[in-house]
Order: structure tokens, then C-alpha cells, then sequence
């Protein structure tokens, strides 16, 4: 039950119950609150306890229900993070080599957001591990819109298109206001990219900073910074999975191989940053694999930032000014990636490491 709550997921105890076989036969101790822990036989929620290899054999047995019993069920299996594919990667992948349907949600996600616990629980590299599962749908959703969106799609086609396919979603445990859904979105939000906002229109040169997750907050603040500051005006773009994005790419790659005589598609993350003004600079709160996933499609300059290297403990700032993936590092490296184009003199990049205090001798996280 701590665990749950940890989750948020005392509000549904009264509404749906957890499972037991027997009911509940004692009072719990927190009788008297308004959401006390509830026993029930119709209950909805499975209480695992400290066991990610029997959770993930109650979500394969959910999941597959619509074959083995004809009742179709949606599974919800939440964890931390870093006990997901880190710890059960082989069961998950049984689970989709039968079939299963369901969402995995690692909590807590992300190397730098459950800041204060270190190496175990910090999650640096879990879509890299869903990006080896063919039907495996990653997402790294920085919003609740987009992860309203991802939900009711995933609903759709695994219940109402009857598709054998899963859904992994990141979910953060930081604090930050939620921007309304803006408009006509949708489509891209599913595809994997699209751009959330346009760039501040006074400065003279421009940019895209792409991010996924909880990395909004330093894009978000790397473009105040730019425009002000080095007067560079960037655009956001949200990446919600650098999966799809990836394998849409590599279908359009093998039906341009195999089909000569026509005329060649364009991977249609390359067609949509076209829209886009470049360089590019992608910030993940995961390793630089994940945005590099994507990188030989960009149709241009493109810098990854990423948390390459062990969790450690210690306040979000610090860790992502070890990690390299604050609003800082953000802002040198659009203004690298110009200064490669020519567009700026690298003298900018040096006034930026001054201005934010980046030590250019500091040890590569990647090896601390």
C-alpha cells in the first residue's frame, strides 16, 4: 500500500478496491482517513508487493486474457522506472512475443527527476531497452495532454482495433505547470514530434531545440536565455518517442529499397523538421542513444544532449549540470551547432560556458 500511494493510486482503494481472494477480514490503520486502504473479492487493483517478476506475470496473464479466456482486458502495470526492462526486460519480452496487450508505465522516470536516490533508482536508459521490442509503443510524454492522448489511442487499438501491441510510457515524479493542448497537434503528438512552440520572433537567427519528458524545463529556459542574451530565436518541438519516429524512418528506408522504379519517400520525421529552422539540438532526460535514434534523419546540424552515466544523489539542478542537460548546456550547444554553420562565431559558445559557469575541463559524466 505505501508503494501505491507513492503512486498516487490511494484515491482508487474506496472507488475500485484491491484484490484479495478472501475480502478484507481485519481494519487497517488508516481506517479512519477519507481514502483508507480497502480490501475487496471484486477488487480492480493488484498489490504485487516488492516483486517485479510475479507483477509482470499478472500483466502478461491480463493481457493475454483476450485470448486464453475471451475477456478482453487493459492492464495498467506501474513501477519504478528502473525496475522495468532494466530488471524484467526478458519477461516483457515474453510478453510481447504472446501477444500481450496492456500499458507498462515506469514511474519516477528518467535519470534526474527522483532526485536524492541515486543509482538504483535513477532511469537513464529505458527506451533504448523498449526500442529492442518490435511491438513495443515508447513513449516519453512531457505533458498530461499528451499522455491523455497516448492513453485514449493506445485504448483504441488494442481494444477496439483488437492490435497485439504494448504501450511503455514514461511518467515523471517532478512538479511544473501543464500547458493546455494546443491546436491541431494531435496527429504529430502520436507520430512522435511536433512543435509546441514557435520561436520568439525579435532575434535574428534561429534555431529548433527538441525535447521529450521532463527536459521541457531546460529547453523552455534555454530559449528565454538565447533570445535575450545571444540573440538567437529558437522553436520547441516535443519528441513524445523517438521510437516511432525511428521505425517509421527505417519502413520508409526499406520501402524506397525495395520498390527502385518509384519515386523515394521521405522519412517523415526528416519532412516534418524541414518545416523547422536548424540546427537542431535534442535534450533527453535519458541517454543521448534515445535522440540518437533519430539522428541520420535530421536534415541538418543536429546536437544530443543526454544522462549518459550512473545515478547518483544529489538536488535536480546539480544533477543535470552534472549531466549536462541544464538550461546551460542547452544554450551552448544550439550556439555550437550555429557556429558550425557559420551562422555565429564560436566566440558566443565561450561567452555562454562563462556566462553559465560550465567548467569546458570538467570529467565526462559518462565516466564520473
Amino acid at each position: 500500500p505505501d508503494e501505491a500511494r507513492t503512486f498516487g493510486l490511494d484515491g482508487l482503494f474506496r472507488e475500485i478496491g484491491i484484490y484479495s481472494a478472501v475480502g478484507q477480514l481485519y481494519e487497517p490503520v488508516d481506517a479512519d482517513l477519507l481514502l483508507t486502504y480497502r480490501e475487496d473479492r471484486q477488487g480492480q487493483i493488484l498489490e504485487e508487493g516488492i516483486t517485479e517478476a510475479g507483477s509482470m506475470s499478472s500483466f502478461t496473464a491480463a493481457g493475454t486474457s483476450y485470448a486464453t479466456h475471451g475477456v478482453p482486458m487493459l492492464p495498467f502495470y506501474i513501477f519504478y522506472s528502473m525496475f522495468g526492462f532494466q530488471r524484467t526486460g526478458d519477461l516483457i519480452w515474453a510478453a510481447a512475443d504472446q501477444r500481450a496487450r496492456g500499458f507498462l508505465l515506469g514511474a519516477t522516470a528518467g535519470r534526474t527527476t527522483l532526485n536524492g536516490e541515486g543509482l538504483q533508482h535513477q532511469d537513464g536508459h529505458s527506451p533504448v531497452l523498449a526500442s529492442t521490442v518490435p511491438n513495443v509503443m515508447a513513449y516519453d510524454p512531457a505533458f498530461a495532454y499528451e499522455l491523455a492522448a497516448i492513453v485514449q489511442e493506445g485504448c483504441r487499438r488494442m481494444l477496439a482495433e483488437e492490435e497485439d501491441v504494448l504501450y511503455y510510457l514514461t511518467l515523471y515524479n517532478e512538479n511544473y505547470a501543464m500547458p493546455a493542448m494546443p491546436e491541431g497537434v494531435e496527429t504529430g503528438l502520436l507520430r512522435g514530434l511536433y512543435r509546441f512552440a514557435a520561436a520568439p520572433p525579435e532575434p535574428s537567427t534561429r534555431a529548433t531545440i527538441l525535447f521529450s519528458g521532463s527536459a521541457y524545463g531546460a529547453a523552455r529556459q534555454a530559449v528565454a536565455d538565447l533570445a535575450e542574451h545571444f540573440d538567437v530565436g529558437a522553436e520547441l518541438w516535443s519528441a513524445t518517442s523517438w521510437k516511432a519516429l525511428r521505425e517509421d524512418a527505417l519502413s520508409t528506408e526499406r520501402w524506397n529499397r525495395l520498390h527502385p522504379s518509384q519515386s523515394a519517400r521521405t522519412p517523415w520525421v526528416t519532412e516534418t523538421l524541414s518545416e523547422a529552422e536548424g540546427p537542431y539540438v535534442a535534450v533527453t532526460d535519458y541517454m543521448k542513444a534515445v535522440p540518437d535514434m533519430i539522428t541520420r534523419w535530421v536534415p541538418g546540424t543536429f546536437e544530443v544532449l543526454g544522462t549518459d552515466g550512473f545515478g547518483r544523489s544529489d538536488t535536480r539542478e546539480a544533477l543535470r549540470r552534472h549531466f549536462e542537460v541544464d538550461a546551460g548546456h542547452v544554450v551552448a550547444a544550439v550556439l555550437h551547432a550555429l557556429a558550425a554553420e557559420g551562422q555565429v562565431k564560436s566566440s558566443a559558445v565561450t561567452q555562454a560556458l562563462k556566462r553559465y559557469e560550465i567548467d569546458p575541463e570538467a570529467l565526462d559524466p559518462r565516466l564520473a
